[in-house]
């Protein structure tokens, strides 16, 4: 699976759908555990976010038990 073609001005990917298959665990397992919702989960997992809050990125990093550079990534255009 190839990250989404980045908007203009960034180049990150996220790379949750990755994480979660290792982990074996769901979106919706996530979503439930970090206490964000589906659609926002969906949002950054399809590298369509602008943002995300230091407090989303810590509960969804300790969920999955990964660092952020694991979870973020810089794509090279």
């Amino acid at each position: 699976m190839s990250p989404a073609e980045p908007e203009e001005g960034h180049a990150i990917h996220c790379r949750l759908d990755e994480l979660l298959a290792e982990r074996g665990m769901t979106l919706t397992e996530l979503s439930e555990r970090v206490g964000v919702s589906l659609v926002n989960l969906s949002v950054l997992k399809n590298d369509r976010a602008r943002a995300i809050r230091f407090s989303t990125l810590t509960a969804i990093c300790r969920a999955l038990g990964c660092e952020v550079g694991e979870l973020l990534t810089l794509v090279d255009r």
